[in-house]
């Protein structure tokens, strides 16, 4: 009975891990695609409706990263260190947001910039971060 509640346990630490990884790769592959159509909006009339729907995938992709870090952290065991970097980032998207409603330019793009940078950061970090031990190794 405790080896098999070991094993999900481990199970269930493998794809908390995974679904990390994927909302840190959805957020910077948003924030990406922000980028890119924050310069469609100076060359095009489609500019401004690819970025605010750009935008709102963004901020579903930060809400995502603090429910994967979430996960990862309290039922998988991990650290909580990246639930306070999803946080953090959801602040910041937050606080994006307002600017850009806003129309202050001054400081919605370098926040934006940023951001991209802090999730790369984060992505990277994600990527090269230590997996669970998979059930049946030996440590």
């Amino acid at each position: 009975m405790a080896a098999q509640t070991t094993a999900e346990h481990r199970s269930h630490a493998l794809r908390s891990h995974a679904l990390l990884k994927v909302a840190v790769a959805l957020q910077t592959l948003a924030l990406f695609f922000q980028a890119a159509t924050a310069g469609l909006l100076l060359s095009s009339a489609h500019g401004e409706t690819l970025h605010s729907a750009g935008a709102r995938v963004m901020y579903g992709a930060s809400m995502l990263y603090v429910l994967a870090a979430v996960l990862a952290w309290r039922p998988g065991g991990g650290s909580p260190r990246p639930v306070l970097h999803a946080s953090g980032f959801l602040v910041l998207a937050s606080v994006q947001v307002v600017l850009g409603i806003a129309h202050i330019p001054s400081l919605h793009v370098p926040l934006g910039a940023l951001m991209f940078g802090l999730s790369t950061l984060a992505l990277g970090q994600a990527l090269t971060a230590r997996r669970p031990v998979r059930s049946g190794a030996v440590s």
